[in-house]
């Protein structure tokens, strides 16, 4: 009798831990909110689907804002023309050549296919800049490293000496 109760107590602890401490230990809650704030009620889904078309429009807003109102897609099929040119071939025609952001848009409204060599012209588009700027830079500074030797060895200084001079200096 004595030891059916000191089972039951055991088996009460054993399941209070299983079913409160260890899934806190497992599954931690966050901190509790603070006391007087009010817990929003969940949407249904109407109002999920009201806010997912809310966003999708703000997004689809936000790129017109970014890329510029010339490229929606309506306005596209308007600069087809008679002719049926594409845009890239009218914008020839003497109106404006379109920047890189532009050309990424349209590339991107294509699919991966189109978008891989537009995007792999843009890299090497900036590489080949940013290469030539470091040549530049380098030649710059080869020929401000001439002007100093010379500036130096008409001084009479030479550079030899120069140097013994600064690995004497303390530090």
């Amino acid at each position: 009798m004595q030891s059916m109760r000191k089972l039951k107590v055991v088996a009460r602890k054993v399941y209070d831990y299983i079913r409160y401490d260890l899934k806190e230990i497992a599954f931690p809650s966050s901190m509790p909110d603070p006391p007087g704030m009010i817990k929003r009620k969940k949407l249904t889904w109407k109002e999920r689907g009201l806010v997912l078309k809310e966003a999708t429009r703000l997004y689809a807003a936000s790129w017109v804002r970014d890329i510029g109102p010339e490229l929606r897609p309506s306005e596209y099929e308007k600069d087809i023309g008679d002719d049926r040119k594409p845009r890239e071939e009218n914008a020839t025609d003497g109106k404006r050549e379109s920047s890189t952001l532009e050309d990424l848009a349209v590339a991107a409204r294509g699919g991966m296919e189109t978008l891989r060599p537009a995007l792999q012209h843009l890299y090497m588009t900036r590489a080949s800049a940013y290469r030539d700027s470091l040549k530049c830079f380098i030649q710059g500074y080869q020929e401000g490293l001439k002007e100093t030797i010379e500036r130096k060895g008409e001084k009479g200084i030479d550079t030899s000496q120069q140097e013994d001079d600064v690995s004497k200096k303390p530090t």
